[in-house]
């Protein structure tokens, strides 16, 4: 699934090279064997799955399989944001085949309690993964963001949720986060900073000490019933999970399951605390704007300043290299957006700059199941919203998995299928005419003052959430 850089991970990203790991190899798989769950991936999505199946059945034999090192994809080098926010709309779940208002309220519930529940795992299994709940700050910097977010505080309350986003006057909004031309913003409660090298690789040594048997530069080449064909054997088991999120498309025959779409991060120098007085984030809040770009930062634990965007393109073919994790001009464009946002980083240093694919099904909604006639199971299209996503994954499949039938179970995404992605070359222009279609959008607000035309017509590209 695409090799580093170089053979140390620690040049991934910033989150690698402070893991707290020495990042020593486990041993690839030695040949044919067999398995009571064999788990494709070992991101977040595979070791939640194996860590809940061992802790609720730790008699059970459970293989993890994966191509590089644990934590190697977007599970270790997102913008470390665990946040109850999910792909789809509430809208949108409570439209799906079988659903409802109450099951979306409910899937909403369960993404807030995946929130704490990665915190209370860190702390009780000892993984040092920086976590703090200060929530999210997202500012309205235009007269069109304004009227977006004040609509989307309005729409959840409409919803019964207006405890979990309220609307910042421009004061209250400059006291969390002192960005320019700053009008107002949303804050939610329910969003963690997290390290997520660090919770990824502590994790990997969780499921191993609990049983699970991890083996590293292993790629997978097909999942073929109940077995998954290697390069190194294969693994025969009763339940295969296939946990491979922007990486799907490597397996035989899944080309057209998922779109990769590459994030790219910087990371800042550690900034002094008058530096900090100007930004905010005393609570440690993640943050963003409401631009139709997305865009996310965090303040971490040593005080550098963390900030992602879109803005690379979809590559023809679905194609993942390494050298698509950085790319000059967008990193740059995170550079100066960073400093528009903030005048006092003007001459701060960014000492680390990467990047990586993320999966995007064709409804842009996630979704988790258990075929029970072929054995094969799935959990993926988290569409960025991946590190508190895949703990309820994780829960989810540990309880199909052991035919428990659970509230998890009854969630609207569970077993939803989304549609497969269009033949070349129809995916890769879509796709990249969506993203300059949103980057157009911004641009569109900036003169006009208005909510974006373009934005509007580009939503059937971009899920239509």
């Amino acid at each position: 699934m695409g090799r580093p850089l170089n053979s140390d991970p620690r040049s991934l990203s910033f989150w690698h090279a402070t893991a707290d790991d020495d990042w020593t190899s486990r041993p690839p798989l030695p040949g044919d064997t067999t398995c009571d769950v064999a788990v494709v991936g070992a991101g977040l999505t595979g070791l939640w799955t194996a860590y809940y199946l061992l802790r609720s059945a730790p008699t059970l034999r459970v293989v993890v399989l994966e191509s590089e090192v644990a934590g190697f994809g977007a599970s270790g080098r997102n913008g470390g944001w665990c946040s109850a926010l999910f792909p789809a709309s509430l809208d949108k779940l409570a439209a799906l085949p079988g659903s409802s208002r109450r099951a979306a309220l409910a899937q909403a519930a369960a993404m807030r309690d995946s929130v704490d529940e990665v915190g209370r795992v860190a702390t009780g299994e000892g993984i040092d993964a920086h976590f703090h709940k200060g929530g999210t700050v997202v500012v309205a910097r235009t007269p069109a963001q304004e009227a977006r977010a004040r609509n989307e505080v309005e729409h959840l309350a409409s919803w019964g949720l207006g405890a979990h986003l309220r609307w910042l006057t421009a004061d209250e909004a400059r006291g969390r986060l002192a960005a320019t031309g700053v009008r107002g913003a949303t804050y939610t409660p329910d969003c963690a900073r997290i390290h997520p090298a660090r919770l990824v690789r502590g994790l990997a040594r969780v499921v191993e000490a609990a049983g699970g048997r991890i083996h590293e530069h292993t790629a997978a080449l097909a999942v073929v019933g109940r077995a998954v064909r290697t390069g190194h054997g294969t693994v025969t088991a009763d339940v295969v999970v296939r946990a491979t999120e922007g990486y799907t498309t490597r397996l035989a025959g899944e080309k057209r399951s998922m779109l990769p779409v590459y994030s790219l991060v910087v990371a800042t120098e550690p900034l002094p605390d008058d530096v900090w007085a100007e930004i905010g984030l005393a609570g440690r809040e993640t943050f963003s704007d409401h631009r139709h770009l997305i865009v996310y930062g965090q303040r971490t634990a040593d005080d550098r300043l963390v900030f992602g965007g879109r803005g690379a393109p979809y590559h023809f073919g679905s194609r993942i290299r390494p050298g698509f994790d950085r790319v000059d001009r967008v990193h740059a464009h995170l550079r100066e957006t960073l400093r528009e946002l903030f005048p006092v980083l003007h001459d701060v240093r960014v000492e680390h700059a990467w990047g990586g694919p993320l999966g995007i099904p064709r409804d842009w909604c996630a979704s988790v199941g258990l075929d029970r006639a072929s054995g094969q199971a799935w959990a993926g299209g988290y569409v960025g919203d991946g590190v508190s996503t895949t703990n309820l994954a994780g829960r989810t499949l540990r309880d199909l998995v052991l035919g428990h039938d659970t509230e998890l179970t009854r969630l609207p995404w569970v077993d939803h299928r989304s549609r497969r992605w269009e033949p070349e070359p129809l995916r890769w222009l879509g796709a990249n005419a969506g993203l300059g279609a949103v980057s157009l959008a911004d641009a569109e607000e900036r003169v006009t003052g208005r909510p974006s035309v373009l934005a509007r017509l580009a939503a059937p590209l971009l899920g239509g959430r």
